[in-house]
């Protein structure tokens, strides 16, 4: 596999990070209005293209810049011969600057101004949302908390700008209430907030436009974070040599499968055998044998009573995963004191993780993955899941300081803390949330760290292959009663070029 580099991955800022490229931009010779323009014709081109037949809009305008973009965007739709109606939350003589400057072109385009009142009626076919962008500061409250509830309540699609308001562009938790749009517009720099928390359900269809700013040009505003891109694939999965053999495609130990968890594993050796590792062996409870060999005979199965019984296993392998199905009673203690005393790469699951939080608190190494969901997280981390839900981001990189290695913090816009920084997967679905996702997870991710040269890699693509197979998989049959199970299958054509 090729070697770790962010080249083909999308920068991913802060809003703070945001507003100092755009200082920087004006600074370096565009007029702030000139930008404000463009910001305004890149959301009326996203609004055409999206909603070719609509004949009336409703922007809502805030008091910032945000505001100003909508201002800019109405003028541009009555010119278009559309019916606009534009509502300000502040009166016209109350705005300054190139806000201002904007409500007054649009007034001269023809286009009417009233004051938002609490009784408004929001009438376009289509709802801008051109009030917050990225300036929030807390929770959303009084007028402005009144304002996205009448948007959500007109059950109008909604085109947001840069940002639905009432989301942190930092952490994509939800600021006590938030628009929900169809469309999101987000100018300059991609948010990081736009694709991690809440804001997946919240964003709609994201559509970056950079008006002309190169922000990897600023080299001392480095990236808060890399999005993971599907081209990944096609860089890494090429032909295999001719001349492979089984002893150069890796060597996978699963071990999990504790009385009556049997599945879990059997899952998670299955994927790794389907992601095309050159051996799989599995080291489960004596009971599940038989059921393994009936479900994939290509993985070698071994009935182990402890982890004397397993101590064999993982100095033959080349990447143990550890976890799906474990139990936290004796015998999976005694297989993940097994595991950690080889010095072969680990991925850490489920219960492995709930024992490493218990009984092994300050264990920490380079050569491991860990695949915690949020509640794992909390336990790891000594906090709440709302705390970790409310900065993913902070909680991802706190938990890969505090363990090493490279941490996948799952959910929606799963994120991949490593010692290259920090990137988002965008892909994935709600069919995902259901068992057994992430045991299929840590078996992919045993077979791509065993063939990669760098485990944050293979953390990268295991990501990606898991989640657009979720992806292929309810595109065929539906989201609703996807299985884990489904998914193998799929990754397979993924991987193969």
């Amino acid at each position: 596999m090729p070697t770790l580099s962010t080249s083909s991955l999308r920068p991913l800022y802060t809003a703070a990070q945001v507003r100092e490229l755009d200082r920087r931009t004006i600074a370096g010779g565009i007029e702030s209005f000139a930008l404000m323009q463009r910001a305004a014709s890149s959301a009326w081109h996203s609004f055409r293209s999206r909603w070719p037949q609509a004949r009336s809009v409703t922007v809502l305008c805030g008091s910032g810049n945000n505001g100003g973009d909508g201002h800019v965007l109405a003028a541009l739709a009555m010119q278009s011969g559309l019916k606009v109606q534009r509502i300000s939350l502040r009166p016209l003589e109350a705005l300054t600057g190139d806000v201002a400057r904007a409500a007054e072109l649009a007034s001269a385009a023809g286009v009417g101004l009233d004051k938002w009142q609490p009784n408004t009626t929001l009438v376009g076919e289509v709802i801008v949302d051109a009030l917050l962008g990225t300036g929030l500061a807390g929770d959303v409250a009084g007028e402005i908390k009144q304002v996205i509830e009448a948007i959500n309540a007109s059950h109008q699609p909604v085109l947001a700008l840069d940002i639905p308001s009432g989301i942190s562009a930092d952490t994509g938790a939800v600021m006590g209430l938030a628009v929900e749009a169809a469309c999101t517009v987000t100018f300059i720099g991609d948010k990081i907030g736009l694709h991690t928390g809440d804001a997946p359900a919240y964003t709609g269809e994201i559509d970056f436009r950079p008006l002309g700013v190169k922000a990897q040009a600023f080299f001392d505003i480095p990236p808060s974070a890399w999005r993971l891109d599907d081209e990944l694939l096609g860089e890494v999965f090429t032909p295999r040599s001719r001349i492979s053999h089984k002893g150069d495609l890796g060597h996978v130990a699963v071990m999990g499968g504790a009385l009556g968890f049997g599945g879990a594993a059997l899952l998670a050796s299955q994927a790794a055998a389907r992601l095309g590792a050159g051996k799989v062996s599995l080291a489960t409870a004596p009971e599940h044998v038989t059921a393994s060999l009936m479900r994939c005979p290509e993985v070698m199965a071994h009935g182990v009573r402890g982890g004397a019984d397993a101590g064999q296993l993982p100095s033959q392998a080349d990447v143990i995963v550890v976890g799906p199905g474990l139990g936290q009673g004796a015998w999976g203690q005694a297989i993940l004191q097994s595991a950690l005393q080889s010095d072969v790469p680990l991925i850490v699951d489920a219960d492995a993780l709930n024992l490493l939080a218990s009984h092994w608190p300050d264990v920490r190494r380079d050569n491991w993955v860990l695949t915690p969901h949020p509640g794992e997280a909390a336990r790891l981390l000594g906090c709440s899941v709302a705390d970790i839900q409310a900065d993913r981001p902070a909680a991802a990189r706190a938990l890969q300081r505090a363990r090493g290695g490279v941490v996948i913090l799952k959910g929606a816009g799963s994120l991949v803390a490593g010692p290259s920084g920090l990137v988002i997967c965008p892909y994935g679905n709600p069919g995902m949330a259901s068992g057994g996702m992430g045991d299929v997870l840590s078996g992919m991710l045993g077979t791509l760290v065993a063939q990669s040269d760098n485990i944050e890699l293979g953390a990268w693509l295991g990501v990606v292959v898991h989640a657009q197979a979720g992806d292929e998989a309810a595109k065929t049959a539906g989201e609703r009663g996807l299985l884990a199970s489904d998914l193998a299958s799929y990754a397979r054509v993924l991987i193969n070029p």
